[in-house]
Parts: C-alpha cells; sequence; structure tokens
C-alpha cells in the first residue's frame, strides 16, 4: 500500500513562513548589533589624584570634549590603584607638582577602557611637549602608562576571556531545553540542574583556565561561579517550561539569548550602553556571570558579593518556577460522589 502523498502548502503559506524566518533573523540580528551600535563613550569611571589645579585642569579639558570620563577622586597614588584593584574604576591619572603624570590602567578590565586611557596618555605627552618647547626646556618629560592589573600572558588582547560569555549563555540554555525535553518529574529536573551544572562548570573551568589560560586565580572558586552561572540560566528555562509548557522554551530563549546577553557588557564597559540597559544587564545573569569571571582571575580583591547573590537568586528564582508549575499541572483530587458517605 502507497504511503499517502502529503498535500502541497498552500501558496500563501509558504510565503508567510518565509517572510516570518526573514523578520526572525532581523531580530536576532539587531538584538545582537543593536548594543554596539547604539554605545558610546560615556560615564567611564577613572581616578584622579595630584594638585587641586591640576586636577582642575585636568577635569575641565576632558570636559570640554565630551562626557566620556566620571572622574573619581583619589587621594594619592596608592588610593587610585586600590579603587582600580577593587573595580571601583577601571583607571586612573595621577598627577604631580614635581614630576610628568603617570596614567593607570587595567587591561584586564577590558581593552576599550584601556584604549582610551592610553590615547589620553598620548594627549597629556603632547600638552608637555609643547610647553617645555614653548619654555625651551633641554627636556621633555615623559608621561608614564603602567598597567596596574594586566592580562595573562595566554590571553594578552582579553579577546578570549570576552569570547567566553557568549558560550557559557549558550550552555545555559542548551542545558535547560534539554532537561525540560527529557526528564520528567521536577526533583529528576533539579537533579539534572545540579548535575550539569556541576559537570559544566569543571569542565569549563579546565578548558577555560588549565588548557586555554583564561581564566587565573583558584580553580574551585572559577569552576563554583561557571557551575552558578550554567545552573541560574538552566534553571529558568526549565522553570518557564514546566509553568508555560513548550512555549516556556521559547520565553526562556528570548529572555536569555535576545535580552539578557546583548546587554550583558562582556565586551564593553557597561556604562557605555544607552541607560538604564547597562545597569539592568548587570542583574541578568550573562552580565553577573561576566562581572564575577573576570573579577575573580584579575581582581581578588574587589567585592563580588552582588554577583553570587544574583546568580544565586536566578537558580532559585528557576526552582520556585519547576516546583509552581509541578503543582500546576497536577489534577486536582476529587472523591467519586458514590463513595461519598450519606449525612445522617
Amino acid at each position: 500500500m502507497a504511503a499517502p502523498v502529503r498535500p502541497h502548502t498552500r501558496w500563501t503559506l509558504s510565503l508567510a513562513f518565509g517572510l516570518i524566518g526573514a523578520l526572525v533573523v532581523g531580530v536576532v540580528v539587531l538584538a545582537f548589533l543593536w548594543p554596539t551600535k547604539t554605545a558610546s563613550a560615556h560615564d567611564l569611571p577613572i581616578g584622579i589624584s595630584g594638585p587641586d589645579a591640576a586636577v582642575t585642569a585636568i577635569e575641565d579639558a576632558v570636559a570640554a570634549r565630551g562626557d566620556s570620563i566620571t572622574f573619581v577622586a583619589a587621594t594619592d597614588r596608592e588610593d587610585a590603584v586600590h579603587q582600580i584593584e577593587t573595580r571601583a574604576t577601571y583607571g586612573a591619572i595621577v598627577l604631580s607638582a614635581t614630576a610628568a603624570p603617570e596614567v593607570l590602567t587595567a587591561p584586564a578590565a577590558g581593552a576599550v577602557p584601556t584604549q582610551l586611557l592610553t590615547g589620553l596618555a598620548a594627549q597629556l605627552q603632547a600638552q608637555l611637549s609643547q610647553q617645555a618647547h614653548a619654555a625651551g626646556a633641554p627636556t621633555v618629560p615623559q608621561v608614564a602608562v603602567t598597567a596596574v592589573v594586566p592580562l595573562s600572558d595566554s590571553d594578552p588582547s582579553g579577546t578570549g576571556l570576552a569570547a567566553a560569555a557568549f558560550p557559557l549563555t549558550l550552555g545555559g540554555m542548551l542545558g535547560g531545553v534539554l532537561i525540560s525535553l527529557l526528564v520528567v518529574g521536577p526533583l529528576r529536573r533539579l537533579t539534572a540542574l545540579l548535575a550539569y551544572g556541576v559537570g559544566v562548570g569543571l569542565l569549563l573551568a579546565v578548558v577555560l583556565q588549565t588548557w586555554f589560560g583564561y581564566l587565573q586565580g583558584d580553580f574551585l572558586l572559577n569552576a563554583a561561579a561557571i557551575a552558578l552561572a550554567i545552573a541560574a540560566t538552566s534553571a529558568f528555562v526549565v522553570g518557564c517550561a514546566s509553568l508555560f509548557g513548550p512555549a516556556g522554551i521559547g520565553i526562556g530563549a528570548v529572555v536569555t539569548i535576545l535580552f539578557a546577553n546583548p546587554i550583558s557588557g562582556a565586551t564593553m564597559p557597561w556604562q557605555f550602553l544607552v541607560a538604564p540597559w547597562g545597569a539592568i544587564g548587570q542583574y541578568l545573569v550573562p552580565g553577573a556571570a561576566s562581572w564575577l569571571l573576570r573579577g575573580l582571575s584579575y581582581f581578588p580583591d574587589a567585592d563580588a558579593t552582588a554577583q553570587w547573590l544574583v546568580l544565586g537568586g536566578w537558580v532559585v528564582l528557576g526552582v520556585v518556577l519547576t516546583v509552581a508549575g509541578h503543582f500546576r499541572s497536577r489534577p486536582g483530587m476529587r472523591v467519586p460522589a458514590a463513595t461519598l458517605e450519606p449525612a445522617a
């Protein structure tokens, strides 16, 4: 017996499917490129210390060119270094009445702030050269550029650390989808989430730290951060799927991939994103995970409590949604009328 032949799709539906597919691709591309297109250098916290007159002159000169930098006062060079190491600032300018300016950078904080500070150092050097020539000085003071927090030799440009952000997000998303489709039962899903998070955390820590050298510092702490980030995304997807059914997977994908990832600030300072999206991105999993891993590797003195709490909060949200979805889908208990005792 011949297999039944499926009827051809109607022309209108064929055209509609093609147009919808094109629209989806356009939305995805827009979601990833929009933050980069609309980002601009502004409100970057940079420390500054030195004599009041010199500090005021630098601040006025920078302000005249725009609001790319927000200066944070530092009492001296040591305080400026402390601000960088605790991630309060992305770098600093140290001025002195008797010596040439020094520009402190933190390449581990990102390539964009380092480039901005290096350009600022070149401008300061040009001003010093002009003043020295005008005064007839025999020598020109040299502006020193010091990398306070450099990157590792294995990742001198920081591209590896930045590129690792999206695979972490995608890994959490894929884990949530697989667990939602293949595992039945809330406790079994939560067990699978735990095993998946721990397994991926250890595996990626081996790859990113032991093998590639992109991560630095304590191996187990980095593995725990990766595991928590993976579990946070996976738990949210599983929770959405448990509560809303198959459509929940789509909700998790949209929130995680199309919304949270582009505004994470993984490849640029979150201050450069259009307000308030950069700040919002730090309360979502990709942004918190990226900030946490960079901090654990290169800024051990920085307080990472907020990032641990954000990731933990998303795990808790996923667990709550999973449990709520389970009880929502359970049929209500009904007692057949025939079994009820007649009232006395």
